[in-house]
C-alpha cells in the first residue's frame, strides 16, 4: 500500500502540464451543468487529473487529506459519484473488493482502453494499442447487439483476466 501511494504521489506531480488542461476542462464541464466548483471538488479533480493510476476513493482521500485535512472521506465518495454520473470518471471493479476510479482522458476525445488484470498480483495493465481487426470486431459486436436487442450502445468496458508476465515467470 505504501509503495502504491508513493507511486501515486510521484505520478500526480509528474503530470502537471497534462493535468492543467484536464482540470480546466472539468471545471468548465461543472460550470456548464451549473455545479459549483467547491474547494474539495477542485482538489479531488486535481488528484484525479494528476494520475493515470486506477485509484480507490481511500487513495484519493489520503492524497487530498495530506494538504487539506478538513476534506472528509464522505466528500470524496460524493464527489467521485458526482463525477461518475457526469461521465467524467469511470468506476472500475478488478476483483479485489475495491472500486477504483480513473478519469476519462478528455471530455471531448475519449482515451478509450481496456484492462488486463492479473488474478495473482492484482496488477492492472491499460491496453490501448488495438489492431484493426479488434476494432472491427468490437464495432460488429456492438452493431449486432444493438440490432438484436433494440439497444443503443454508448460505450463498453472490457477487462481480460489472467496471469501477468511476472507471475507467469514466478510460477
Amino acid at each position: 500500500m505504501a509503495q502504491r501511494l508513493l507511486l501515486l504521489t510521484v505520478s500526480i506531480f509528474n503530470k502537471a502540464t497534462m493535468s492543467n488542461a484536464k482540470t480546466l476542462e472539468l471545471h468548465a464541464s461543472l460550470r456548464k451543468k451549473r455545479l459549483r466548483i467547491t474547494e474539495p471538488r477542485r482538489i479531488i479533480i486535481d488528484v484525479l487529473a494528476g494520475t493515470k493510476e486506477h485509484v480507490s476513493a481511500e487513495e484519493v482521500y489520503m492524497q487530498v487529506h495530506k494538504a487539506h485535512p478538513n476534506v472528509g472521506l464522505t466528500t470524496v465518495y460524493r464527489t467521485l459519484d458526482l463525477l461518475e454520473g457526469m461521465g467524467v470518471v469511470t468506476k472500475l471493479h478488478f476483483g479485489d473488493g475495491r472500486s477504483r476510479y480513473e478519469l476519462i482522458e478528455s471530455l471531448t476525445k475519449l482515451g478509450h482502453h481496456h484492462h488486463l488484470v492479473c488474478t495473482i498480483c492484482k496488477r492492472v495493465i491499460d491496453y490501448d494499442d488495438f489492431v484493426d481487426e479488434e476494432l472491427e470486431l468490437l464495432k460488429k459486436v456492438e452493431r449486432e447487439l444493438s440490432k438484436k436487442h433494440g439497444f443503443q450502445i454508448t460505450g463498453h468496458v472490457i477487462q481480460f483476466y489472467g496471469k501477468c508476465s511476472r507471475c507467469k515467470r514466478e510460477a
